[in-house]
């Protein structure tokens, strides 16, 4: 029978230790700069020691940042930014609070910040209305129509399940059981909804929104109703000529009737979408000087935080009374000002990590901002994370929903990044390269007969590009092109 026995064995192991300040310097550097400034206001709101600095408070940046050069571009005075290592998060952040230096001074963000434009208030009078939605319109109509009162909560209930781009989501059963009514009731409602603007519009697919718009049209060209009712997949496919011998039909006839087809709306709904472009603003701008690039730090907009002196006198009175009260008020403060400053410094390093990844990319990219895309060098993470000595998952975080102001445009950091292309002459070109060449090429060529994928491989090997037929395929697709077939216009 075995015996058992008990033993202690020291075993050396090595792992790492996600410190809470480690893990928010982390998270700052991923997020974008709108999400940066929602945190620092919810920050703010948790924390009362953490105050807003105004620029007459101080009125000298010099002063407060340290760590800052000042250069001149074109007569412009511009910060530039000393050696800054990653972040390591090493310690755990409790070490002991200097008091005596938080009676004496202010704990003020040293975040690379530049001069914040005091801008006048925006004038009510050119602040722009609320834009007409598709509800609205077909609601408006709706009242205007004359219907019953059952007709109009039919109606109601059949404009409150269209899609943005005007097509009826709901089933007639479905809307018949919620106002419960049969459903040929909720059938004849629904012809009169398809009777409003926009032409088109409460349809139940696209066949059935195209023959509405022909309805609308005049109804009267039969072959349009016969293409778009029994040929709607060989009209995607432009395949005009098995149409023409089906509906036995000249292709002439068959011509004309894709052109009035063409001048219908697939999305009848979608001029009333309330979806505006949102205006990007930049987390760092690149200037030119004379030969040069210089990286500047967009701070516009970034609250610049201090940690603010309110409660010394309450200090002061707590160290006065009750002992107990006394500690508890310091472990309070203690905490509050370790929070803040953990915040401050890693906004601090967030801005500093920025400015020396995109510093980095302008040094491998400068030919591309000199002469363009056909310039862009194929360069990867580790490329940038070798020069910065960083880790490659730093400047994954980094470089995503960043961007930069630059003489060629706004990029996002991520897109001068991109795999690399061997020419035939034995040098790289970067893939987004290679599909600014593919776009161009198709850009340029006839509508009438477009080129080919093969046609394309062979224009980009005389141009020294050596790829792939389906290589050319997967970028087509990735821009969106359609192939050659589908690209060909017959008037």
């Amino acid at each position: 029978m075995a015996a058992f026995e008990l033993r202690q064995n020291l075993k050396l192991t090595q792992q790492l230790i996600m410190t809470p300040q480690l893990q928010q310097a982390i998270k700052l550097l991923q997020l974008s700069r709108l999400e940066l400034v929602d945190m620092i206001a919810q920050e703010m709101e948790e924390n009362p020691l953490l105050e807003e600095g105004t620029s007459d408070e101080y009125p000298e940046d010099k002063a407060i940042i340290q760590t800052e050069e000042i250069e001149s571009v074109d007569g412009t005075e511009i910060k530039t930014h000393e050696h800054t290592e990653e972040l390591t998060g090493e310690g755990d952040g409790k070490e002991e609070f200097d008091w005596d230096n938080y009676y004496l001074e202010d704990y003020v963000s040293k975040g690379p910040a530049q001069e914040r434009r005091d801008g006048a208030a925006p004038n009510w009078e050119n602040m722009l209305t609320r834009k007409t939605s598709l509800t609205d319109h077909l609601m408006w109509q709706l009242t205007l129509s004359r219907l019953t009162e059952t007709e109009v909560k039919v109606g109601e209930q059949i404009i409150g399940n269209l899609d943005q781009n005007g097509y009826l989501t709901a089933t007639l059963e479905e809307i018949a059981e919620l106002v419960k009514l049969d459903t040929e009731f909720v059938q004849t409602v629904l012809g009169k909804v398809q009777e409003f603007d926009p032409p088109g519009v409460a349809a139940r697919n696209l066949q059935e929104c195209l023959l509405i718009q022909n309805r609308v049209m005049g109804g009267s060209n039969s072959l349009v109703e016969a293409i778009i009712r029994d040929h709607l997949k060989e009209l995607e496919v432009k395949n005009y000529n098995y149409i023409s011998k089906k509906l036995k039909v000249p292709l002439q006839d068959v011509l004309n009737a894709v052109m009035l087809i063409s001048v219908m709306d697939p999305r009848p709904g979608s001029v009333y979408n309330d979806e505006s472009a949102q205006s990007i603003i930049p987390d760092v701008f690149v200037f030119k000087s004379g030969d040069e690039y210089k990286v500047v730090l967009n701070e516009d907009g970034v609250p610049r935080l201090r940690i603010g002196n309110f409660y010394r006198d309450m200090m002061g009175s707590v160290r006065g009374g009750n002992p107990s009260s006394a500690d508890a008020g310091k472990k309070y403060i203690r905490d509050k000002v370790q929070s803040a400053t953990w915040l401050i410094k890693g906004i601090q390093q967030r801005q500093r990590t920025i400015f020396r990844i995109t510093e980095s990319i302008v040094k491998f990219q400068k030919d591309f901002l000199d002469k363009g895309i056909q310039y862009l060098k194929p360069l990867v993470l580790r490329d940038i994370a070798d020069d910065v000595e960083m880790h490659e998952s730093t400047i994954s975080r980094v470089v995503t929903n960043k961007y930069m102001y630059s003489p060629r445009g706004i990029f996002e950091l991520k897109y001068f990044f991109s795999s690399s292309i061997q020419k035939t002459s034995g040098d790289a070109i970067a893939s987004k390269s290679v599909k600014d060449a593919i776009r161009k090429i198709i850009s340029g060529e006839n509508a009438i007969k477009p080129y080919s994928d093969n046609e394309i491989v062979e224009i980009l090997n005389g141009s020294g590009i050596s790829i792939a037929r389906r290589t050319v395929a997967k970028y087509r697709e990735m821009m969106g092109i359609s192939p050659s077939s589908r690209r060909k216009k017959f008037f």
